[in-house]
């Protein structure tokens, strides 16, 4: 008997009802929406979200040594030091594929020549509509960073199971990055 178990998703109606909404805050990245709600139970209340204008996309880079590259940056949200995949925002009318290869080529100055996506996540699903992916880059070919004005980015070249241990010792953190790591880990065991 096979020792996986397989979920069948059930598409059920929304027993959410939204009776209006007010968008409280708009920037560039994000609307903070407040809508006021009859929940599930058939009371009325309110549901906060924030809403981005970008996907996330996260990149692997991996050479045929199997080194990856981390980025290490001060993160203003948590007031500390994050190392994390190299990553960054696709509006939604870029080709995601597109958008994966500028944010590695910013961040890194790598491009590669094979692209897989390994991923599809949503980051925090009970506050906010953000979903991130993760592809796996190889073919890799060296050339200069073009960071953005608000990035001030360490790069480092690390074997791949060097940041595996860094997400396992709680060194990595970001949520894309964890996840994105633990399933190229997995992927290569299979």
């Amino acid at each position: 008997m096979d020792s996986c178990v397989s979920l069948r998703m059930e598409y059920r109606s929304n027993p959410w009802e939204v009776k209006s909404f007010e968008d409280l805050y708009d920037n560039d990245w994000i609307t903070l929406r407040e809508d006021q709600v009859i929940n599930p139970g058939g009371k009325q209340g309110v549901y906060g979200k924030v809403l981005f204008k970008n996907r996330a996309v996260a990149i692997i880079p991996l050479d045929q040594e199997q080194h990856t590259w981390i980025v290490g940056q001060y993160r203003h949200t948590l007031s500390e030091y994050s190392w994390e995949i190299p990553m960054g925002g696709v509006p939604f009318e870029e080709d995601l594929m597109n958008g994966a290869k500028r944010e590695l080529r910013e961040e890194t100055g790598l491009v590669a020549e094979v692209w897989d996506q390994i991923l599809k996540v949503h980051t925090s699903n009970c506050v906010t509509d953000e979903v991130g992916y993760c592809f796996l880059a190889q073919g890799l070919t060296q050339g200069p960073t073009n960071f953005d004005e608000t990035e001030d980015l360490e790069i480092k070249r690390v074997p791949f199971d060097t940041a595996l241990e860094m997400v396992m010792e709680g060194q990595i953190t970001d949520a894309i990055s964890v996840a994105g790591i633990l399933k190229l880990a997995r992927l290569q065991r299979l």
